[in-house]
């Protein structure tokens, strides 16, 4: 996973737990869910819209 080991992962797991506390995690991923979700979602609406372009080229 993007070079990085169990060591690595634990570190930086361990310092977003002192920088943004137990509390302010849950609503942190919560916003990371909806931002990736408007991506995949906008990806969808993009890859549809070229295949009616094709389709009308045809």
């Amino acid at each position: 996973m993007f070079g990085l080991g169990t060591t690595e992962i634990l570190v930086i797991a361990i310092i977003v737990l002192l920088l943004f506390g137990g509390k302010k995690i849950p609503e942190l991923m919560k916003g990371l869910g909806k931002g990736v979700k408007s991506f995949k979602d906008g990806m969808k609406d993009v890859n549809i819209d070229d295949e009616k372009e094709e389709a009308k080229k045809e």
